[in-house]
């Protein structure tokens, strides 16, 4: 791409932006085509494979740096076939700033922002891409420069906060926060985690971390990341299972599992095909959800390391369907908890840790019964320093974001007193108590300096929990605990759900706000503080 063909695409020329950005996303299998309405260039990205949606981010990343004025707004979409399955939408318009930095002619004032290519695995100050012949290499960096360009100013816009994200929710505008934020990027300091994690799509803002040796226990740092409800689609009663045995389900988060010691889940299905439900799904608000057996390698190569089975699907197909789902998670490696008795150990950078899987279910270790559960946390903490609790629990639905100190009644059940119960965990020696079964986020609580999560959401339901509203709101909780089980740091990774239910992150932050405001108003004592950026800070004035 010459000079010429630049300039045009400046210009808003429909062609020289295709090629551009098909150079610019570095994979010759995905076809680039364009359509330019007015101040609106759609961009469709096609290929045999369902192109990745961190590929958008490229493409807007490449736009900002091209820096035309005739381009107001984007909407990239993912193309499988003959099926469009993925959409989002970005503003352009008033994103170059009058402040001297970047012009339309200066794409980044890079004294200011290094540049970072979008898809390599180490920053650089340009890209650095290798051509089979010298004749494509100017044209080809020429273009990753415009790429980088823009990506660089992602971040210095990000982190300057003077002008807004514009990534939105599939085929929905999002308004751009005002307030400073941190770019929402994966944690590239992590990449010797144990945690597989895809190259990040865009820059940090800030300098990543490296985590050194320790020198003692006391210095040392555990990172557990926990995600809520989990069901990759069922067939049962019909077919609703995604593409491709569901491999690209995660792609939108899976960069955001990076730096995780051990990632945790609550998978609210079943792993067998056994062919007879145990519930009469005939009657209202009654499901039954039968995920093929092979998803469970899905999982495994995510990251997920403990998920727990304790929850009101666990015994969808009976005591065989429930068997067969913790033999198949076990059998790739992965800890199933929630089986009545039992306690899971793993050890992480030389620490012991325990999980323990709890619900309203006396199928399960069950939470109502505190006496027994104080048990199972003294036999854990005979060989653990770490002892990490989950529980379904809570009412269910909008109407059930609060977590009150109650009893929560639910269809007639008794989803138990989600506040008695965790603190009692934590009275007894537990360290981090994670809960899952409302299907909306809840409030977090700091309690002696130990970090509660009373619901963390939905994450993932294809085709079968509902994401209307806020019941589509969910984060990534990232909770740092010392070697004794204390709350040191984490954050709030904010995460959407599209129309079926599955995840991407969110450049929006509203589960941010909406945790925060959750917090403020049912623990309003808390010592917990949660910044714009997702930061979870320990208050140490209250």
């Amino acid at each position: 791409m010459d000079d010429r063909q630049i300039g045009l695409a400046r210009q808003g020329d429909a062609i020289a932006i295709a090629q551009l950005i098909q150079r610019a996303i570095l994979n010759p299998t995905i076809q680039v085509s364009t359509l330019r309405q007015s101040g609106d260039l759609q961009v469709l990205l096609e290929s045999s494979r369902l192109p990745d949606r961190q590929l958008a981010r490229i493409v807007y990343a490449t736009l900002l740096g091209l820096g035309s004025p005739a381009i107001q707004s984007l909407r990239v979409s993912g193309k499988q076939g003959e099926q469009t399955v993925w959409t989002q939408k970005f503003l352009l318009k008033d994103v170059l700033p009058n402040d001297g930095g970047a012009t339309a002619s200066n794409p980044v004032k890079r004294d200011r922002v290094a540049l970072t290519p979008p898809l390599t695995a180490a920053p650089s100050r340009f890209p650095t891409l290798h051509p089979k012949t010298s004749q494509f290499l100017l044209p080809t960096l020429l273009t990753s420069f415009l790429a980088g360009a823009g990506l660089g100013y992602l971040a210095q816009r990000q982190a300057h906060s003077q002008i807004p994200k514009g990534q939105a929710q599939d085929q929905t505008e999002v308004a751009a926060p005002t307030s400073a934020r941190i770019a929402l990027t994966p944690d590239l300091a992590a990449r010797q985690s144990p945690v597989s994690a895809a190259p990040a799509a865009l820059p940090a803002a800030t300098e990543p971390v490296q985590s050194p040796e320790p020198a003692s226990l006391a210095s040392l740092i555990i990172s557990i990341k926990a995600v809520g409800d989990i069901v990759p689609g069922t067939n049962y009663p019909g077919d609703r299972l995604p593409a491709d045995g569901g491999q690209w389900l995660f792609d939108g988060v899976k960069p955001y599992f990076a730096g995780a010691d051990i990632l945790f889940g609550n998978f609210e299905s079943t792993l067998t095909d056994y062919p007879y439900s145990a519930k009469d799904i005939s009657q209202g608000m009654t499901f039954a959800f039968r995920t093929p057996p092979a998803f469970a390698n899905v999982l495994k190569d995510v990251g997920f390391n403990v998920l727990s089975v304790a929850n009101n699907h666990s015994f969808d197909f009976s005591d065989q369907g429930f068997a067969d789902t913790i033999a198949h998670i076990e059998q790739t490696g992965m800890k199933a908890i929630g089986q009545k008795g039992k306690i899971s150990y793993l050890t992480v950078k030389g620490v012991p840790i325990a999980f323990i899987g709890f619900s309203y279910l006396p199928d399960h270790n069950w939470m109502l019964d505190l006496d027994e559960a104080r048990a199972l946390v003294d036999e854990a903490k005979k060989q653990a320093q770490v002892v990490v609790i989950s529980v379904h629990a809570g009412a269910e639905g909008s109407d059930a974001m609060n977590t009150p100190d109650r009893s929560e009644q639910f269809f007639g059940e008794d989803r138990g007193n989600s506040v008695l119960f965790a603190h009692a965990m934590i009275d007894q020696g537990a360290s981090l108590v994670l809960g899952h079964g409302p299907h909306v986020p809840r409030s977090l609580e700091l309690y002696k300096s130990r970090l509660i999560a009373y619901s963390l959401g939905n994450f993932i339901g294809y085709r079968t929990l509902s994401s209307q509203g806020v019941l589509g709101n969910s984060m990534i909780l990232q909770a740092d605990l010392n070697s004794e089980g204390r709350f040191v740091g984490g954050k709030v990774i904010p995460v959407l759900l599209d129309a079926n239910g599955v995840p991407y992150v969110d450049d929006s932050f509203r589960s941010v706000s909406f945790v925060r405001n959750l917090i403020e108003s049912d623990f309003p004592v808390t010592p917990l503080l949660i910044d714009d950026a997702g930061t979870l800070i320990i208050n140490e004035a209250k």
